[in-house]
């Protein structure tokens, strides 16, 4: 059957594609079976456990864009593989890309094997859970159980023990499992018994005794999926679960009004860190935070009767998030910037601007500053000027075209992808820059599982006219993966213990 869609959009979708197929070979041909190319120097790294991270973390991303080879080639070294090792490995990272990545290849394929190694892998990393606490540490050993702290010490990490649940309790619901479904809910018990504010929370917890052990507060590094797992907990259990959506639903208002700032002079929305002592900003926005914009979009069109701050918060970050990449000579966004005059509190402004009966057609902050040139003042500092492939911008500029079928954020998209193959490829690859604002662009030898798994994937699904993974039917976790939205059964609730 002849396709209807845009001819254009057609051909960009391919280009995602094409640049897929390049960059996986790449990595096939000089870097498998190790996690990822390091793509300067054709060689390879295993911080990812060793374990193939690039193949099983773009699995699905070959499945949805029809990849077939590709995606058996996979299914043979998957067939091979096995977790017997005495190995510590790293508990969050091997969760949402591992893990993760199984369960969504299971979802869309149907093939056993992926359920049975994602099965596998889970019984594995059980014993991790097995603490004072009950809260997750860095590491855990898949042969023996035993545990290991990390760089941070003996805390878990909000973001580590608070993006877990989503893959734990799909596989519940996949293998009926009731160990699956506890170890996690004991963490998001805990995460309700320790909300500050209403709804934020410490970046560290004691292993031990369960203690906040942090004095910030922020949605980016260390905290981020944390708070994008409570909205994807109700969505992806058929929006049965009230817990999840009364948790996201304090913790999206804790956010928008503690975090969020408004720059003096652009206008420029953006969410910050905080302290929890005193709530004083940082001014520091980094880009891991831009997910953000795309779960309150996801918020504003799911949840019942949505306050229009969320949607009107989903709007004016993304627009931030992309002025940070159109203001840059490259069309890359940078690691992290700091406002050095914080602004004034986004609720504060818009409350002002209500009060004075909405003049105007949007509220302060939502889509009105413009690029910026070289040389002109950008009203916020680069702080670290690299760009590591991620994808946080992109993802969110997919689920606002998504909800609200304005355009201009695949234009935005489409941009951002030509500005990555302009100033990132290498040779048949693509490599992390060192600096956004220079061209050329000085590169680093990385080119992250991540890329496979979401930059492109999130690139894909915004330029192709069919709607692959439907945002009522599917709920992506934080490494992309999509899971099946469903509901438990009376039997499911019983055996497992569904509140």
């Amino acid at each position: 059957m002849e396709s209807t869609g845009d001819p254009v959009w057609q051909g960009r979708a391919q280009q995602v594609k094409d640049a897929f197929v390049t960059a996986y070979k790449a990595y096939h041909k000089n870097a498998y079976p190790h996690d990822e190319l390091t793509p300067i120097s054709n060689g390879h790294s295993d911080n990812l456990n060793g374990w193939a991270a690039s193949l099983v973390d773009g699995l699905d991303t070959m499945v949805l864009m029809g990849l077939d080879d590709l995606t058996s080639q996979s299914m043979t070294h998957i067939a091979q593989f096995t977790f017997d090792h005495d190995q510590n490995i790293q508990f969050f990272e091997t969760v949402i890309r591992y893990l993760g990545g199984l369960l969504s290849a299971y979802a869309l394929t149907g093939q056993p094997l992926f359920l049975a190694r994602a099965d596998d892998l889970g019984k594995r990393l059980l014993p991790a859970f097995d603490t004072p606490s009950g809260l997750t540490p860095f590491a855990v050993n898949v042969g023996t159980g035993r545990t290991k702290n990390g760089w941070a010490g003996a805390v878990s990490i909000l973001s580590e023990m608070g993006s877990c649940q989503m893959e734990f309790r799909y596989l519940a619901h996949l293998t009926g499992r009731p160990e699956y479904v506890r170890v996690v809910d004991r963490i998001t018990e805990h995460m309700q018994n320790h909300a500050e504010h209403g709804g934020l929370y410490a970046l560290t917890f004691d292993i031990n005794n369960g203690n906040a052990a942090s004095p910030s507060f922020s949605v980016g590094a260390m905290a981020d999926s944390a708070y994008e797992y409570l909205l994807k907990l109700w969505l992806m259990s058929g929006r049965t679960e009230d817990r999840y959506l009364d948790m996201y639903m304090k913790s999206a208002d804790a956010i928008i009004s503690e975090l969020l700032y408004l720059s003096p002079d652009r206008q420029l929305l953006y969410v910050t860190d905080a302290s929890r002592s005193g709530l004083s900003p940082t001014g520091t926005f980094q880009h891991l935070s831009c997910f953000i914009a795309g779960v309150f979009a996801l918020g504003a069109v799911t949840v019942p009767n949505p306050d229009p701050r969320h949607a009107w918060a989903a709007e004016g970050l993304a627009h931030t998030c992309w002025i940070t990449y159109a203001d840059t000579p490259t069309g890359l966004g940078p690691e992290m910037i700091s406002f050095p005059h914080h602004g004034t509190k986004w609720v504060d402004e818009v409350s002002k601007w209500e009060r004075e009966g909405r003049a105007g057609v949007v509220p302060p902050g939502v889509n009105q500053a413009t690029p910026y040139g070289d040389g002109e003042n950008r009203e916020y500092n680069v702080n670290d000027a690299r760009y590591l492939l991620r994808p946080e911008t992109i993802e969110s500029f997919y689920i606002l075209w998504r909800t609200t079928g304005d355009s201009k954020w695949r234009d935005r998209g489409w941009a951002i992808f030509d500005s990555i193959e302009r100033h990132t490829k290498v040779g048949s690859a693509y490599a992390s820059i060192k600096n956004v604002n220079q061209i050329p662009t000085p590169k680093d030898d990385t080119m992250p599982s991540f890329f496979f798994a979401e930059t492109l994937k999130y690139a894909y699904l915004l330029f192709t006219d069919e709607d692959l993974v439907p945002l009522d039917k599917w709920t992506f976790n934080t490494e992309a993966h999509p899971f099946p939205v469903f509901k438990w059964s009376k039997w499911e609730k019983q055996h497992l213990n569904i509140q």
